[in-house]
């Protein structure tokens, strides 16, 4: 085991909620590990049951065993870390990067354990005898080896530095604090020291904070590659999988059309072997007639010519040729091909957009209104799930986020990283705006939306004419009028979609965005125009469909 444990680092055995090495050590459901007594404190003390690493949340709190193989494998790790360090704490033997050394040494210079402020010297553990054991040594101040003891002089008097001004932030002498530091706020290093201690040990749990929260960005990034490579693995699944049902209908389609013109073809090739055959039946009736009329002009009998006359000068029995032709029209055989392509890739982009709609309602959040962003003349419903416009102003306070000339009101949650989706009902309405805000927008007078104005939105107005809201304005071409509108944001991706729910359309998108402060839903239920458009903008709950 030493030596599987000798393959794997440090940071393979530590916890990262208290930066050692595993105690107990238990695994959750999502697969990270943790002592036992640091996640179950960390659930304690937050009030969602989820993971410190992934974020990912428990509907109950899982029960937890200890994983015996990474705790004997945590244990064989901090034993020999425990053997390394105590074969390189050897007392009597200087170590590169110890350069305090016994000044007393001759030869080889050994480890000095203590050094002594009076005697200005460092001593290795045999020379140290002295200050231990002799009364008048007992005295002196004895520290932990430091270099450079002339450094615990003042310069100006030889005395000991033994006091510190927190005025100058320095520390001084006793024959400082009477000369040139006599008004100055005045401690002992001790005092001094513990303050500073404090502040050091502050600054050291503020440190381990940070180190542990870049540990946990680290696993949260790793978890997001994950997440962006299973997204990836996904995207080309299905890329494949409709480019070849493309390919094989483009090649189908090919396949019918030449098969459609061939068989055209034959038909007119056979219906013309029928024309040339009755054609050269005619022929050789006509050849005949012809050597018959050619026999009986030479013919020197009266009577026989002038009793063969009547029947060899009768036109013959023959088909009118005039308005027979051969053609065959491929007139639209490649459209109709083509239009049946289309519908077929007309399938597949709904399969997809299906598709599209299930993955980004996978990210459906809890959204709610914020009464003090609403403009005075909307009414709010209980639940801050529904908006719609009265017909009185009321007299609320004039508040720096409260919208005072447009009909609008902000969602409560805000928004400034990862994804999120949700669904606002705008049945019955003739008039309505929906889409995302930044923060610092403009609340107070006209509002122009737009993306330079921190507006993303898209529009509703005269119950027909959809138009999304960007530089500049682009009118929409909806096949139905939608009942429900879902809105999804990639923070990262600057991507904003609107999509129809019930059709699994998507409206519009605005791509290529740059996001760089907090976003909120953005609603406006229009003016209700005498009762014309008084339905509310209802907030649905997200149906997550398999």
């Amino acid at each position: 085991m030493s030596a599987a444990s000798s393959l794997l680092s440090e940071e393979q055995f530590l916890c990262s909620i208290c930066l050692d090495v595993f105690t107990d050590p238990v695994a959750i459901p999502c697969g990270h590990n943790f002592c036992k007594s640091c996640i179950t404190q960390h659930w304690d003390i937050n009030a969602q049951c989820q993971c410190p690493m992934c974020k990912k949340r428990f509907d109950r709190r899982p029960e937890l065993h200890v994983n015996t193989f990474i705790s004997e494998m945590a244990a064989q790790f901090r034993k020999s870390a425990q053997t390394k360090a105590s074969s390189c704490s050897d007392q009597q033997c200087v170590k590169p990067g110890e350069p305090v050394t016994c000044d007393v040494c001759t030869g080889t210079k050994l480890k000095a354990l203590k050094s002594c402020l009076v005697c200005l010297a460092s001593y290795c553990d045999t020379h140290l005898e002295p200050h231990q054991r002799i009364a008048g040594l007992k005295r002196h101040k004895l520290i932990d080896p430091v270099e450079n003891l002339e450094g615990r002089i003042c310069k100006d008097h030889d005395e000991l530095l033994q006091l510190f001004c927190k005025t100058d932030q320095m520390c001084v002498c006793m024959v400082c604090t009477v000369l040139d530091h006599k008004p100055h706020h005045i401690v002992p290093l001790k005092e001094e020291y513990e303050e500073k201690k404090a502040e050091l040990g502050k600054t050291e749990a503020e440190t381990q904070q940070m180190i542990q929260e870049r540990r946990l960005k680290i696993q949260e990034i790793k978890h997001s590659v994950e997440l962006s490579k299973e997204d990836a693995d996904r995207e080309i699944a299905d890329s494949v999988r409709v480019f070849t049902a493309l390919m094989q209908s483009v090649e189908r389609g090919q396949a019918e059309l030449i098969e459609t013109i061939q068989e055209k073809q034959k038909t007119t090739e056979k219906q013309a072997e029928g024309f040339i055959k009755e054609l050269e039946q005619e022929i050789s009736e006509l050849m005949k007639r012809t050597a018959e009329v050619e026999q009986l002009s030479r013919t020197e009998d009266h009577l026989h010519l002038l009793q063969s006359f009547p029947s060899l000068n009768t036109p013959p029995h023959t088909k009118n040729w005039t308005e027979v032709s051969v053609h065959s029209s491929y007139e639209g055989t490649v459209r109709r091909a083509v239009a049946q392509l289309e519908e077929t890739l007309s399938e597949e982009m709904e399969k997809l957009l299906e598709a599209e709609l299930k993955r980004v309602q996978q990210y459906a959040v809890d959204v709610t209104l914020d009464p003090d962003t609403a403009h005075p003349e909307l009414i709010l419903s209980d639940d801050g799930k529904q908006v719609n416009h009265g017909d009185m102003k009321k007299n609320l306070p004039d508040n720096p986020e409260r919208f005072s000339f447009c009909t609008c009101v902000l969602g409560k949650q805000s928004f400034s990283s990862g994804r999120f989706y949700y669904e606002v009902q705008v049945k019955g309405k003739t008039d309505w705006t929906l889409g995302v805000a930044r923060g610092s927008i403009n609340r107070k007078g006209k509002i122009i939306s737009s993306p330079k104005n921190g507006y993303w939105n898209i529009w509703l107005r005269n119950g027909n004419e959809y138009k999304a809201l960007s530089d500049p304005c682009v009118v929409l071409s909806l096949k139905t009028k939608p009942q429900k509108v879902g809105v999804f944001v990639d923070y990262e991706e600057g991507l904003v979609s609107f999509y129809d729910v019930d059709a699994a359309a998507l409206i519009y998108s605005y791509t290529g965005c740059t996001f760089t402060e907090e976003l909120y839903p953005y609603f406006s239920p229009s003016l209700n125009y005498g009762g014309k458009n008084s339905a509310p903008l209802i907030i649905s709950s997200v149906n997550h469909t398999d």
